[in-house]
């Protein structure tokens, strides 16, 4: 069964005039275990709004959307939380950390939802900073006193840490300058091949599109092309 299987996705927003905008119209996917994926499109196409259902923090205006066997729109907003704390991890292309925590702290922080105690939260911590290349002097800091990619590696560590089976990254490259995306985006890639997570990005980034093993193109809230890169 695929992980993610969305059906006939239609939503319509209003804009600040009310006037009805349809950012997704029937829009189908089907994304299996272990994929390395992009949707990729200009801006408005819709892409955001599609990771943001696939996560369950919006829902369509019609349509199923089904992500690890539970069907999202038949779930209230306390059993949306749990289930997207148990099984998905978000990558922002804003960071998204807790200005007050730590470096260490904002990646903590889902396993200390889980209830993790506190011995294993520190051991998971050190090891994914670790493998993605955080420098223990790093751990002390708050978001203000890290750089751009710092914190976006800091974002990928709260993600990967509580071994989701699915991450969103949403535009993740696009406050970070090219050096330093790519090499971001090459431990995401490890991290998929090491590990089996699944990603799906959001993108107009050529690096993210070219380093995808599959490239979905969305325009007008509607998938035009779906092919496999290799």
């Amino acid at each position: 069964m695929s992980l993610v299987q969305l059906q006939n996705i239609i939503k319509i927003y209003e804009d600040k005039n009310k006037v009805p905008v349809q950012a997704l119209n029937q829009v189908n996917l089907e994304v299996e275990d272990g994929e390395f994926s992009a949707v990729a499109g200009p801006s408005g196409s819709g892409k955001t709004t599609l990771l943001n259902i696939i996560g369950g923090l919006d829902q369509p205006t019609s349509g199923s959307v089904e992500v690890a066997g539970r069907n999202l729109t038949q779930l209230n907003r306390n059993e949306l939380a749990d289930f997207r704390l148990q099984n998905l991890g978000f990558i922002f292309q804003a960071y998204n950390l807790i200005p007050v925590l730590t470096a260490e702290e904002n990646a903590e922080f889902m396993l200390l939802l889980q209830g993790v105690s506190t011995e294993e939260r520190h051991e998971r911590v050190k090891q994914e900073f670790l493998e993605l290349g955080i420098e223990a002097s790093l751990l002390a800091r708050r978001p203000n006193e890290l750089s751009g990619g710092q914190q976006q590696r800091v974002a990928v560590a709260r993600a990967l840490v509580s071994n989701p089976k699915l991450i969103l990254a949403d535009e993740p490259t696009a406050n970070l300058d090219s050096k330093t995306g790519s090499t971001l985006l090459d431990k995401m890639k490890e991290m998929n091949e090491k590990k089996g997570v699944t990603f799906i990005f959001s993108t107009h980034d050529p690096m993210v599109m070219e380093r995808a093993r599959r490239l979905i193109s969305l325009r007008d809230g509607q998938i035009m092309d779906d092919k496999n890169n290799r």
